[in-house]
């Protein structure tokens, strides 16, 4: 446990009074005598946890494990901060969000709702992560970047500048999404694609490979394909065809299709359509 105490020193906020803590021994945080930030109270603060430089933690919030939260960060509501986890810069984390693992949040970064972040995450800049929204693994969501509902951001995925994914969307991967894109609904962005401009990727379109999206022109989906009614993703950049688990060239799915159908069904006006497409 870190041994530290609530001193004289107090702030008033927003109706609550705050406490400066200060370190009772020496410690990994510092030696006895070491101020730390402000909390309400000990439930704020547990365990191997610390909280220094102006940061505040309050109301309901905790910060536990071996996490850290710094310089004017605010932790707050029912949020929890723990595990390795970072809070720092002028960074807000509240309402009923998570920042666990070795994740960081900062800069002017807002993380709230039922929102988590964790993993090695790292979301900075004026981010803001929120809902259900997840962002975890390696991925880097920085900028005034926008990710909510139950979007989740994962793998090595970097979503920058002024983008949004929100809905049901993924992203992950090494794949970027940055400018000013949307991606949104069931959409899935990965592997080494990218998607940015003022593009919009929403539905149950599928970007992959090395697919480059600056437009909405650069793809076009198509449904109710086969006895499963697929959905269909053609991106123009690479020529590529998604449907189900099959990700290849048109001649590969030429190949999957005979095999399968054997010359019946819909599919094959629609590689008909997709043969002029590509000329």
């Amino acid at each position: 446990m870190t041994p530290y105490k609530l001193t004289d020193e107090t702030i008033q906020y927003y109706g609550r009074t705050l406490y400066r803590i200060e370190l009772t021994e020496d410690c990994k945080w510092g030696s006895k005598g070491t101020k730390g930030g402000f909390i309400e109270s000990t439930d704020n603060l547990t365990e191997d946890a610390w909280v220094s430089g102006n940061a505040h933690v309050y109301g309901d919030a905790k910060v536990f494990g071996y996490a850290y939260v710094s310089n004017d960060a605010h932790v707050s509501g029912n949020a929890h901060v723990y595990g390795d986890a970072k809070v720092y810069g002028n960074a807000h984390v509240y309402g009923n969000a998570h920042v666990y693992g070795d994740a960081k949040v900062s800069g002017n970064a807002q993380v709230y709702g039922n929102a988590h972040v964790s993993g090695d995450a790292k979301v900075s800049g004026n981010a803001q992560v929120y809902g259900n929204a997840h962002v975890y693994g390696k991925a880097s969501v920085s900028g005034m970047v926008v990710i909510c509902g139950n979007a989740k951001v994962f793998g090595y995925a970097y979503v920058s500048n002024d983008a949004h994914v929100s809905g049901d969307a993924k992203v992950s991967g090494n794949a970027q999404v940055y400018g000013n894109a949307h991606v949104y609904g069931n959409a899935h962005v990965y592997g080494d694609a990218k998607v940015l401009g003022k593009a919009s990727v929403y539905g149950m379109v599928v970007i992959c490979g090395n697919a480059n999206i600056e437009t909405t022109s650069d793809y076009m989906t198509i449904s109710s394909l086969g006895s499963l009614c697929r959905t269909i993703t053609i991106t123009f950049s690479d020529k590529m065809i998604v449907a189900g688990c099959f990700r290849g060239t048109l001649e590969k799915f030429k190949t999957a299709v005979d095999k399968k159908y054997n010359g019946q069904g819909n599919y094959y006006p629609t590689i008909n359509f997709i043969t002029e497409l590509f000329k």
